[in-house]
């Protein structure tokens, strides 16, 4: 008996449960779509468009974030995800070029790690983290903004920094956002899903970029 009181009381809700599984299932095929676009970006030799690249990508976010109940939603999260995979085609081409596909492969596995390491550690213990929710979103902002400054700055040391922030706050959103489809802060699984794609290609960019560093 109360073996079968802890199942219950460790089973998700049915509500969380199914978000939770609409946001996985929507995550894998932005993962996919992304991936895609990129290969073309790639094929094609797209042009590095760098702070230009913010523009189409804050109109895709807002307009994802207004239609996120309805199924324009989805239209427009893969409006958003799609841009974000072209904009990497061409910084992957320089890696290709300078160092091969071993960087590259080697930033995927380690996304693909920390990803399923935070969310697995999240879904294990089945913590609240909305504590962080402040810490982590200052965070994120603070690093965004540096990194806006240092396209200018051009200072080596400071790029090193923020890489490893990003790579450290996005591994703690990721945890978060985790925490709150599980614990009810989160129902809407097109932003629980926008959250996560944008944190897992900030890990992945931070990956490749601190990797490539190394190379250097």
């Amino acid at each position: 008996m109360d073996q079968q009181q802890a199942v219950v009381s460790t089973a998700l809700a049915p509500d969380v449960a199914k978000v939770l599984r609409s946001t996985y299932a929507l995550l894998a095929m932005t993962i996919a779509f992304s991936a895609a676009v990129a290969g073309i970006a790639m094929a094609i030799n797209a042009p590095y468009m760098g702070l230009w690249t913010l523009l189409p990508y804050f109109v895709f976010l807002w307009l994802t974030e207004k239609n996120k109940n309805s199924a324009m939603g989805l239209v427009w999260v893969f409006a958003l995800t799609g841009w974000l995979g072209f904009t990497l085609g061409p910084i992957l081409n320089v890696y290709l070029a300078t160092s091969g596909s071993e960087s590259i492969i080697t930033a995927l596995g380690g996304t693909a790690l920390i990803f399923f390491g935070c969310s697995g550690y999240v879904l294990v213990t089945r913590k609240n983290l909305s504590f962080m929710t402040g810490f982590l979103m200052t965070g994120i902002i603070v690093a965004f903004v540096a990194a806006i400054a240092n396209v200018f700055l051009q200072i080596q040391g400071l790029a090193l920094a923020l890489s490893c922030i990003f790579l450290l706050v996005s591994s703690g959103l990721i945890m978060w956002q985790t925490s709150q489809i599980i614990h009810g802060g989160e129902r809407n699984y097109i932003s629980a899903t926008v959250m996560l794609y944008v944190m897992l290609y900030n890990v992945f960019s931070s990956l490749l970029a601190l990797i490539g560093m190394g190379d250097d």
